[in-house]
């Protein structure tokens, strides 16, 4: 761990969070993008990201996973960031099981906004209109069950259109989505 871990791991968060607010800007969401991933920048999840930083090709929590079998920076995230699905889920009294929770529209944008802004900061050069729909789906039927149908549905509806039609579809369906969400 060293200044250029620090100062990578700082760059790679702060182009992501960029890049998000951009999108999120795109998907009519833009004072929700300004709030995205605050908590990369709290100590326990930026420190583990310094710790773990290797390229700024994937994300360190894979690395710090590798060593530990689990994330301390991602379980603290994910709790606190409503833009991921790992948020979503809550104990069911009928069933008495813990399942997952369709995902309001605005945090569904966002999660779309985020995949897209990841897909370009970790490819860099190799990012194509696809590879965010690509990863998706090789990364869901590891997850499965863990993400409310609904919301694997819409997302998916809106990485395919991504991927078949390109960025102002995509973006302009996420608007209609957004607007017309009632909750």
């Amino acid at each position: 761990m060293g200044w250029h871990s620090f100062w990578g791991h700082l760059s790679t968060i702060t182009r992501h969070r960029h890049a998000v607010i951009r999108h999120c800007r795109k998907a009519g969401i833009f004072w929700q993008g300004l709030r995205h991933d605050l908590s990369k920048y709290s100590p326990t999840e930026f420190w583990q990201g310094v710790r773990y930083y290797e390229d700024g090709k994937r994300s360190p929590n894979e690395a710090e996973r590798e060593a530990y079998g689990y994330s301390l920076a991602w379980m603290h995230h994910k709790g606190r960031n409503r833009h991921h699905f790992e948020y979503w889920s809550d104990y069911n009294p009928k069933t008495k099981r813990v399942e997952p929770v369709e995902m309001p529209v605005r945090f569904l944008a966002e999660m779309f906004c985020d995949r897209v802004a990841a897909s370009k900061i970790y490819l860099q050069d190799r990012y194509d209109q696809t590879c965010p729909l690509d990863y998706f789906q090789r990364s869901t039927s590891k997850k499965r069950g863990m993400l409310h149908p609904e919301t694997e549905r819409q997302l998916t509806e809106l990485l395919t259109i991504l991927a078949e039609q390109g960025e102002d579809a995509a973006f302009a369906k996420l608007r209609q989505m957004v607007k017309n969400d009632k909750r």
